[in-house]
């Protein structure tokens, strides 16, 4: 089935997911939605992320796509049910994906999670994890910073280390082997985050579980793109196109990215 997949957003974080999927189904083209322009979701309200996350699933509906991807973790911890419940297509989030890889991945079960404040307070991935591991320790964390210094794009460099140092000074005193990335902006990050908590700590991101997910519910449904594709990806953002271009350029490495600006009320 040669109709896109759709993946949607609070911002630049989810383009972790898509460099994956790129990757792994290189014959497949991507819609992609970052609402930067009202990101970060992390501190609002669980109605406003539905209703955030249903016009960016709507809005590429309408252009047929064949399966979503909620790039998300604070839109897949508050709207992935809903969302898997009202569309017509395949709905994948982020969350399940990233315990499953640190289940597989801790040797003590012992487990942090780094994450916005909405993904932490709605406690869905010490639910997913549970529901793997019944005994595993938890270390959550909420780091509110992080998504800002990301959207900036000012995500390298002396200050941006500061930032991560200082905010996960509250994990020197807890014990944990794994570490989730529990936000889809935090692989941006990932280096500054690997020094800060030391070489005995497995960081890891829900990306390539992710994709793992989506090639497999694709292989399941036959939706599989049956030709190579000739089409370009497209990206959409609610805000700024210059920031957003740099950004996709640098971490896709695509030279010259087709960005729309795409407004909702």
């Amino acid at each position: 089935m040669n109709a896109p997949i759709g993946v949607i957003d609070s911002g630049v974080g989810g383009l972790t997911v898509v460099k994956e999927l790129m990757r792994r189904l290189p014959n497949e083209q991507f819609l992609y939605i970052g609402d930067t322009a009202r990101c970060p979701y992390g501190p609002r309200s669980a109605t406003e992320v539905r209703k955030f996350t249903w016009q960016m699933a709507q809005a590429l509906k309408g252009h047929s796509i064949k399966m979503l991807v909620v790039a998300c973790n604070t839109a897949t911890a508050v709207a992935l049910e809903s969302l898997q419940k009202k569309c017509p297509f395949p709905v994948v989030g982020v969350i399940f994906p990233g315990a499953r890889a640190a289940i597989k991945a801790t040797k003590r079960s012992e487990v942090c999670i780094l994450g916005t404040a909405g993904t932490i307070l709605s406690g869905a991935y010490e639910q997913a994890l549970k529901s793997l591991s019944s005994s595993c320790h938890i270390v959550p964390l909420a780091c509110p910073a992080f998504v800002p210094l990301v959207e900036s794009g000012e995500y390298e460099g002396d200050f941006a280390n500061y930032l991560v140092e200082k905010t996960l000074e509250p994990l020197h005193a807890e014990s944990f082997d794994t570490l989730i990335l529990g936000c889809t902006h935090y692989p941006l990050l990932q280096k500054l985050i690997e020094k800060a908590v030391g070489p005995n700590v497995t960081v890891l991101s829900s990306a390539e579980e992710t994709a793992d997910d989506v090639e497999e519910i694709l292989n399941y449904y036959h939706l599989q793109r049956q030709e190579v594709n000739t089409q370009s990806h497209f990206f959409y953002t609610t805000g700024s196109i210059p920031m957003f271009k740099t950004i996709i350029s640098k971490w896709l490495e695509i030279s010259n990215p087709n960005i729309q600006q795409i407004i909702f009320k």
